[in-house]
């Protein structure tokens, strides 16, 4: 058995010769250090080129009701450590109001240090 001669792809000239890579040009007649970026670009990372107010969401609550005659599931996470989740309207409900007394009590939203002192 002998195989078909591969075709070349299209657009693509047919080369025996083998691929080089270009030479680089070196800039030998800067004084001092080569630019690394354009002038003015933000280098330093973890800037916020929005410039936001410096808050970040740390709970979160995901309900899904995909439709009528389905159950109901409810997950509640936050970074603290705390994670829990429910199945069925009952327990769905539950884990709302939990969820929202968990924000009064989360050591992240309301740390506990200096406030006997104050």
């Amino acid at each position: 058995m002998t195989t078909a001669p591969r075709l070349p792809l299209e657009g693509q000239p047919a080369t025996r010769a083998r691929l080089h890579a270009a030479p680089q040009a070196v800039d030998t007649t800067a004084v001092g250090a080569r630019k690394v970026v354009a002038e003015g670009v933000r280098t330093a990372r973890g800037m916020d080129p929005h410039g936001g107010d410096g808050r970040r969401p740390i709970a979160w609550l995901t309900i899904n009701a995909p439709g009528r005659g389905t159950i109901p599931t409810a997950t509640s996470w936050c970074a603290c450590g705390r994670d829990r989740s429910a199945v069925g309207i009952r327990r769905v409900l539950a884990l709302i109001d939990d969820h929202t007394a968990h924000r009064t009590a989360c050591p992240l939203r309301n740390p506990q240090e200096g406030r006997a002192a104050a």
